[in-house]
Parts: structure tokens; sequence; C-alpha cells
């Protein structure tokens, strides 16, 4: 068992720290100022701006097949990528991606819509959370009726990231209502909607800078052809992309984590209080030792994740661990840093208050701590994992 990371992992690694010292950190204190006046972190213009620096440093399309113009690096290399990246809050992403269920597409399909998002020609979001139905999605509501050949959509998606700038989105909705009620998964089929196909959005306000949004379907037309993958079969699409997802945000964690206990352990040799810095008080050595052991942790636990999906296993038990863990992790280090640095942790001149109130989210979206708990619990009561099964 290998627990290094290659030499080429390494210098990939190296490559995009350094991209973040030099291009995003700096924007920090922009991208604070701008949040506190009501503006986007940052324009359009400057996002593209960074695209193309990243581009030109050889990262475009990191995880996209080779086929496509990507890189394709795998998953493990994925997940190094948002540990360097998540270092800082300043909005940023690789270009040259698409979600991972885009690949379903059919070969008109992929000309329609994934080439162009690869390419930034198009912008995507994913719609399968609703008002009354986020973990239990046995209680969709959003229906899709058969007319002719085209089918309408009505519901309300909510909790949308990037919906509000999405020029089509992957919509989940209910096309046999028997099926879905009897077994929760069946019955329910992904639709590609477009922008221009009458679906509206809504930017809904929240306690941190993340702005989702809500979708709205009054009568959406949208033509058989834009079906995804299999009719009916939605729904396994949908695990596909929230299985993804999970393991992501425990990356995210680590990231933000390690960044924030850096800022702590240098603030604590500088601070001082009766005399001495108070890096040499126990109760803040205790702090920073605990929040550096979990980070490791998450961060191995993470590893795994993206390891075992390199592997072609399924890897949605340790998906689960991960994103469980690092969440929860992120929350206790980044409490801990705002204690160790006391009233000025609680200000808006230091970030470490923006990422506090950006950590409480790692714990409620892609599937909750209670559901994540849920699932790994059933896995081992049910016996669909063994203890030691991923080792």
């Amino acid at each position: 068992m290998n627990l290094r990371l290659s030499d080429e992992q390494r210098m990939i690694q190296k490559t995009i720290r350094r991209f973040v010292e030099k291009e995003l950190i700096p924007l920090e204190n922009e991208v604070l100022r701008n949040e506190r006046e009501g503006k986007p972190s940052l324009s359009p213009e400057k996002k593209y701006e960074l695209q193309m620096k990243a581009k030109d440093a050889g990262f475009w399309g990191i995880n996209t097949p080779e086929e496509y113009g990507g890189a394709d690096l795998g998953q493990m290399m994925m997940a190094i990528v948002y540990m360097e990246i998540s270092k800082t809050f300043v909005p940023f992403s690789f270009g040259g991606y698409a979600d991972n269920i885009l690949y379903y597409a059919n070969e008109e399909q992929k000309k329609n819509y994934l080439i162009p998002t690869i390419n930034g020609e198009k912008k995507s979001c994913f719609a399968m959370t609703e008002p009354g139905a986020g973990s239990d999605t046995r209680n969709i509501r959003t229906t899709a009726v058969k007319d002719g050949n085209e089918w309408i959509l009505n519901g309300e998606k909510t909790f949308i990231t990037g919906g509000n700038e999405a020029d089509f989105v992957m919509v989940m909705a209910v096309t046999d209502k028997e099926k879905h009620q009897l077994t929760g998964r069946d019955g329910v089929t992904c639709f590609i909607a477009d922008r221009s196909m009458g679906w509206k959005s809504e930017y809904i306000h929240t306690m941190g800078e993340w702005g989702p949004a809500s979708l709205i379907f009054e009568d959406v037309r949208v033509p058989e052809e834009n079906i995804l993958g299999e009719i009916d079969r939605g729904y396994d699409l949908g695990l596909e992309w929230i299985g993804f997802a999970r393991w992501i945000v425990g990356a995210q964690a680590v990231g933000a984590a390690e960044r924030l206990l850096q800022m702590a352990i240098d603030y604590s040799k500088e601070r001082e209080t009766f005399g001495k810095p108070i890096a040499d008080r126990q109760a803040i050595q205790w702090q920073i030792a605990d929040s550096a052991v979990e980070i490791e942790a998450a961060r191995w636990l993470v590893l795994n994740a993206a390891y075992t999906l390199d592997q072609g296993e399924d890897n949605r038990h340790v998906a689960s661990m991960a994103k469980l863990y690092g969440s929860n992790m992120g929350n206790r280090v980044v409490d801990r840093v705002l204690q160790i640095h006391g009233g000025m942790g609680y200000t808006r001149e230091l970030p470490i208050e923006r990422w506090y109130r950006e950590a409480r989210l790692w714990r409620i979206y892609d599937g909750t701590d209670e559901i994540q708990k849920l699932i790994i619990s059933r896995n081992l009561l049910k016996g669909h994992v063994k203890l030691g099964q991923f080792i």
C-alpha cells in the first residue's frame, strides 16, 4: 500500500498551490469588499481571466476525458485539486469540464450540451432537491406528463447551485407515480431543459455567500429527445451525481481547514497575553493539535473515496464517511480558529467569520449529517459493506 503521492501528483499539487497563492489569495480583500457591498464576489470577466491563466498553465478539463480535450487525471488528482483551491474562498473553478452525468448523453445531446459546456459556451445546473424533498427523494413532486413528442414539466426545485446562471438544467421529474411511490427509485426521469423552454429562476438569500436558486417549472415543454439516459431510470443518475459531490465536500473542508489552522498557528505566535505568546498556552496548543489530527484523518478519508472510484469500485459508503467526517471536522476547526483569534476572529477584518458561515453549509448540502449516518449504518447493518472492506 502506497500512502504517498506520486512524483507527478506532487508536481501538479505544487503547481496548483502556486497558482492559488499567486492569482487567487491576493484577490481575497477585493472579494470581501464586494460581498460587503452586496456585489458579486468577482465579475464574470475576472473569472474568465483566471480560467484562461489556469488554461495557459496547463489546467483545463482536469478530469475531462482526453477525447474531449481534457487531461483526465483521475479522481485522486481531483481530490488534491479541490483541497488546494479550497484554501481560499475566492470563487474559482478550472474550466473545461461538465457534470459527470452529462456524459450519459447521446451523440446529439453531446453536440448540443456536453461539448458546449466543456468549451465554456454553456453553463449547466442539476436540479433534484425540492421544498418538500431534500434527502427524502421519494417526496419529489415535480411531474412530467407526455403530450405527443413532448413532456410537460410542472413543479419547483430549490437550493440549486448555479441555477441563476445556468443556460440549461438537468432536472429530475416523476414520469410514473405508481412506480415511484412503490420503490422510491423508479419512475423518475432526467430531462435536459433549456432556459429558453420557459423555466424561471429566483435567487435565494442565505447566511453565507452561496447564492442558490429556486427553479420554477410551469407547463414547460421539453422534447422527447431531451431525456438524459433512460426513461424512469433518472434516479440512478441522480445518485451518481450526488455520490461524486459528497466526497468533494470533504476535500473542500480539508483545504479550508488547513489554511485556517495555519492562520491560527501564525497568530498564536504573535499574540501575547500576560507577557507570553498564546502559543505557549496549553489551551491553545491542544486546539491546534486536535485540529491537525482531524484534518489528516479527513484527508485520508477523502483520498480513499477518490482512490476507490479510480479503481472502478462503488465508493458511496466511503464517500458518505468522507463527507460526514470532513464537513464536521471543518466546522470544528473554523470554530477553534475563531476562538484562538478572539474578538478579531469575529470581525469582518479577517476572513474567518466568512468561512464560519460557509462551513455550516457543508453539513447540510449534498446530503445532511443525518442522511450520511443513515447510509453508513444501513450499509453495515444489512451487510452491504463489511468493516475494513476498503483497506
